[in-house]
């Protein structure tokens, strides 16, 4: 009896841990983009500071994120229930609109440059790179979640045994970290749109 509590006791600490690690690497993210928004507005306070629209493109890009955190979350919902065909579909959608996103993304910094607003150099102005600087972390954590996503979906596609009801973690910690990477850029979004 001792044996078996140990063994169900030791099998659980992973999925402990691995959701712990992901918090941590979560919180550790808040608190850099938390000291740069800090930044950019004591910044701003300081003067010579250019005002500009954002691109109309990043303003497509937030809904297409959005839009995948539902196809992830639908994902999780297909995984619990077993339905791996369904999960398969969903999280390739959901790969689909992240990939989309980066290329908005990347269509909105050239859509700035044709506005003369740049990242460093004599033409740039403070403004300007601290929009490139939070939008690039924010593409480059994007880039991590993609990476994973990519990972669990051809996980489910080699070996759809992995994925049941009862086994469900992997794409529950990626729908984790998806959802925090959308809910990250809403704020950034929000943040440049409105201080200015």
């Amino acid at each position: 009896m001792k044996i078996d509590h140990q063994k169900a006791e030791y099998a659980s600490t992973p999925l402990n841990t691995k959701k712990i690690l992901l918090w941590l690497a979560m919180v550790s993210m808040i608190m850099l983009f938390a000291g740069l928004t800090s930044a950019y507005m004591v910044r701003q306070a300081e003067g010579n500071w250019l005002n500009f629209q954002l691109p109309g493109l990043f303003t497509a890009s937030t809904v297409v994120l959005a839009l995948s955190s539902v196809t992830m979350q639908l994902g999780v919902r297909a995984a619990k229930k077993g339905k791996i065909d369904l999960l398969r579909n969903l999280l390739m959608v959901t790969l689909t609109l992240g990939i989309l996103f980066v290329a908005l993304q990347f269509q909105g910094w050239k859509a700035l440059v044709h506005d003369n607003v740049f990242f460093g150099g004599t033409k740039s102005n403070p403004s300007g790179s601290f929009l490139y600087v939070l939008t690039g972390l924010h593409l480059a954590h994007l880039a991590g979640g993609i990476l994973y996503l990519m990972y669990v979906l051809l996980v489910t596609i080699k070996n759809s045994q992995i994925f049941g009801p009862k086994n469900v973690l992997s794409v529950e910690l990626c729908a984790t970290f998806w959802h925090f990477l959308d809910g990250l850029w809403i704020y950034l979004f929000l943040f440049l749109l409105f201080v200015k």
